[in-house]
Parts: C-alpha cells; sequence; structure tokens
C-alpha cells in the first residue's frame, strides 16, 4: 500500500467537526529489535474507534479492526521478523464513525545486532558522589557515522554523538538519579544499530530527598513513567480479559454438557414412552383376542 498519511483526517460538514484526540503508539517488547526477532506495534485510541490504520514513513502500511481488552481499545500490528527494511519511523490513526483522528507521536522502532560490537567505559569510573561529573565514553573498530548511549529499565529516547570510531557523552552535574546500568551502539543511520556493548552500571553514592529526584526528571522521563504505567494497565487488562474467556470457555463447555445429559433424558423418555405403548397396545390386542374366543366357546 502507498497511500500517504491524510492532512485532512475528518470529513467536510455543515458545522465545526470535532477533533478526535491522537492516539498512542508503542511496541513490544521494545522499540529495540534484534533482527530476525518477532516485534508488535500497539495503538490505542479511544472506545468508540472502531478502525485503525499503521502508516510506515508516510505510507499506509495495515488496516486492523480493534481489540476492546478491558476499558482499552487496542489495534494490534505485528512484524514477524524484524529486518533493516521495517525499520522505520511507524505513526498511527483510528476511526470514530466517519470520523478520524489526528495522528499519534512517532514510534521510532530500532533493528540491532547489525554492526560490531562497540565497547563502553564511563570516568572517573563507576561510583562517584553525587554533584560530580561523569564522561561515558563509545568506541567502535570500524569507522561508523553515530554513537548512542542508552540508560537500561526505560523508554526514554537515547542519547547520540556523531563520530568515526569514538565519540563522548558528558553527564552532571550526576543524582541518585542517574544511578543505572548503561550500553551503547554505533550505527550508519538512525534505525539500523550495532549490537549492544556489554553494561556499564554507574553508581552515584550520596542522600537525595525524593522531591529533589523527582525535580530532576525532564519531561522525557514523566512520560516513560506515564507509558510505564499505561503498559502495566494494559498487562492487568490483558490478564482480566484472558481469565474472563477462560470462564467464559468452562460456562460454554458446561451448557454444551446440560443439553447433551437433557437430549439424552429425553430420548429416554421416548424409549420408554415408545416401549409402554407397543405394551399397552399387545395387552389390548390380548383382551380382544381373549373376548372372541370366550363368545364362541358360550355359542
Amino acid at each position: 500500500m502507498t497511500s500517504a498519511l491524510p492532512a485532512q483526517l475528518y470529513l467536510a460538514s455543515d458545522s465545526l467537526p470535532e477533533i478526535l484526540s491522537k492516539p498512542i503508539i508503542w511496541a513490544k517488547p521494545d522499540f529495540m529489535i534484534p533482527k530476525g526477532t518477532r516485534v508488535s506495534i500497539l495503538c490505542q485510541g479511544t472506545p468508540e474507534a472502531v478502525e485503525y490504520q499503521l502508516y510506515f514513513e508516510g505510507h499506509l502500511s495495515a488496516q486492523r479492526r480493534p481489540k476492546q481488552l478491558g476499558r482499552r481499545n487496542i489495534a494490534m500490528f505485528h512484524i514477524p521478523a524484524m529486518t533493516p527494511h521495517t525499520a522505520g519511523q511507524y505513526k498511527c490513526v483510528y476511526r470514530r464513525k466517519k470520523l478520524w483522528s489526528e495522528p499519534s507521536d512517532p514510534l521510532d522502532l530500532v533493528v540491532t545486532e547489525m554492526y560490531d560490537t562497540p565497547t563502553l567505559s564511563v570516568h572517573p569510573g563507576p561510583e562517584v558522589p553525587s554533584g560530580k561529573n561523569v564522561t561515558f565514553y563509545c568506541r567502535l573498530g570500524t569507522a561508523t557515522s553515530t554513537f548512542f548511549l542508552l540508560k537500561e529499565g526505560r523508554s526514554s529516547r537515547p542519547q547520540h554523538r556523531y563520530g568515526n570510531t569514538q565519540v563522548e557523552f558528558p553527564m552532571g552535574p550526576v543524582t541518585t538519579a542517574h544511578r543505572g546500568t548503561y550500553r551503547c551502539f554505533g550505527s550508519y543511520n538512525n534505525y539500523a544499530w550495532s549490537f549492544p556493548s556489554e553494561p556499564v552500571k554507574l553508581l552515584v553514592t550520596g542522600q537525595h530527598s525524593v522531591s529533589h529526584c523527582l525535580t530532576s526528571l525532564s519531561s522525557a522521563d514523566l512520560w516513560d513513567l506515564d507509558l510505564l504505567t499505561t503498559e502495566a494497565e494494559l498487562q492487568q487488562d490483558l490478564a482480566v480479559w484472558d481469565h474472563t474467556a477462560q470462564n467464559l470457555l468452562r460456562m460454554g463447555l458446561a451448557f454444551l454438557v446440560l443439553v447433551a445429559l437433557m437430549c439424552l433424558l429425553a430420548e429416554d423418555c421416548l424409549w420408554r414412552k415408545r416401549n409402554q405403548e407397543k405394551a399397552n397396545g399387545a395387552s389390548s390386542q390380548e383382551c380382544r383376542r381373549r373376548f372372541r374366543t370366550q363368545r364362541r366357546l358360550d355359542k
């Protein structure tokens, strides 16, 4: 399909049309997928959505009817095996009646394990006191064009630097919010990355209040927290939906067993009734035969 993402997403009418909120789009298990691995793209609109469209690099890629998972209206688009040809930028829209929503925020889907493995180090060391500056160094033996640094356990946008064989990622003054495990990647474009480096764990010592840590979070971090909450709620809804489906299946099987028993009982009753009618008929015939025999004897 080559249809472009429509610039006008609603149908004209006499009155000012309603503007639908844009959907949420994300990838599972992550936006970074090793080559050859299956990935699912999920799009969530309003509960009244009846159709979803997925766009890849601005062109229509697929259409789906939604699934109602608990309180959520979601469409799932599956990529069986990740390749450089399926890596890129995705957006989705949904339809409610005749009205189309605004496009979602872009989802940058990345394929990894395409190039050699880089090395990552941190200076002055992996353990520093709060308030100090640190620098991550990412190096790749074969020349590349771009390097990415990513903190594990979060879905925020990775930092990137341009360089040939080595780049620096300065960070600081660091706080306890910077604690975590980091990896780096090399790449020739934004969507095809190398194997990940070995992990480097950064430990920041020092005491900070919760309010201080919260104020150090960026807007991307807050979005990550909201997205993690959304995905956790989705998992809960999936579990509830699965439990409900299992209960419905059990009830359906029990109903079928009940219907089968009722059919057997009805068939048994009919069989008994037929036998009784046959017995009654035979008894009547025997009485009539005896009556005629008795009359002949009397004559």
